[in-house]
């Protein structure tokens, strides 16, 4: 298979026609071929979700891609859709998928998506920590005096987040507006099952000795079934922050198994770009990318308990 700068596959894929690219993700639809038609006959109304390599920080789409991310995703997501199913089902169909996409594509039930981003955290940092320096709040939800980056929370709360387009910044908002947006039921039905979500993964890392400290959910209604499901990827170094139990120490950034690495070169002296200017982010030197592919496998093989076969 040829990757491009991006990491973003460059074959065409027999039977599939492109329809959507994301930061990260490509979205495929049977074409109308013969190939086409065997698999709608086979698994109904899908799509083939591809994870590339890419990587995004700040709204931006880096360059060159981390090698081998869009495998850790999918078999990450792959992993973690097993160990919630009893909780909520999943949008996977097969892997059966085209060989020159093995490893990081799943052919999918198409859903109709909340227009929701449902975040859980466990821990304070990022946006929350942000909020909470200003306010005292989260998303509207009180919490206690003296909170540092990092400190974990009395409870999980759910935080939900307005979805953007492409290149633009997800809003966090109060849970009312989700009310508004889908309604009172659909609103506590998700609320719910991010926080059981949440909940079931946050134990799981602890047993490996990882911090969950929050985890970012996309969910839809299945058309065939009515049942809210599972959708994107889920509980994945690029949807989530996870953080070395062992070295877990408030009051500052923690060491992470994630894409904060690359966030922190970007705003560093070292990159020599200023965020809040309209120039592109320079591309990503080799030490970064080597490192950033380091704790992507890591978390992998840290949550699993075994090495990515690649």
């Amino acid at each position: 298979m040829t990757l491009d700068a991006t990491g973003t596959p460059t074959a065409t894929v027999p039977g599939w026609t492109h329809t959507y690219s994301g930061k990260v993700r490509d979205l495929y639809v049977p074409d109308e071929t013969a190939a086409g038609q065997a698999i709608r006959d086979a698994h109904g109304d899908v799509v083939l979700v591809v994870a590339s390599d890419r990587i995004s920080a700040y709204d931006h789409v880096l360059s060159p891609g981390i090698p081998d991310k869009g495998v850790v995703l999918t078999q990450l997501s792959l992993w973690w859709f097993e160990q919630l199913a009893d909780l909520v089902p999943s949008h996977v169909v097969s892997t059966d998928v085209p060989a020159q996409l093995s490893g990081r594509a799943m052919i999918c039930r198409r859903l109709e998506m909340f227009p929701v981003e449902c975040v859980a955290r466990g821990y304070l940092t990022g946006s929350g920590l942000a909020e909470y320096r200003a306010s005292g709040e989260v998303t509207g939800i009180a919490l206690p005096p003296g909170l540092v980056d990092g400190s974990r929370l009395p409870e999980p709360i759910f935080t939900p987040a307005t979805k953007a387009e492409l290149g633009e910044h997800d809003e966090n908002v109060p849970y009312s507006v989700v009310e508004q947006v889908v309604g009172e039921e659909d609103a506590a039905a998700l609320r719910s099952l991010t926080l059981a979500v949440y909940a079931r993964a946050e134990a799981i890392a602890r047993e490996r000795g990882v911090i969950l400290a929050d985890t970012k959910l996309e969910f839809g209604t299945d058309p065939a079934t009515g049942a809210i499901t599972l959708g994107d990827e889920v509980l994945t170094p690029d949807s989530s922050r996870f953080w070395p139990a062992d070295q877990w120490q408030p009051g500052h950034p923690q060491p992470s198994f994630d894409k904060q690495f690359v966030r922190d070169w970007l705003t560093s002296a070292a990159s020599g770009w200023e965020r809040a200017s309209d120039t592109p982010p320079p591309p990503l030197p080799a030490d970064v990318v080597d490192r950033t592919r380091e704790r992507y496998l890591e978390a992998y093989e840290r949550l699993t308990g075994v090495p990515l076969a690649l």
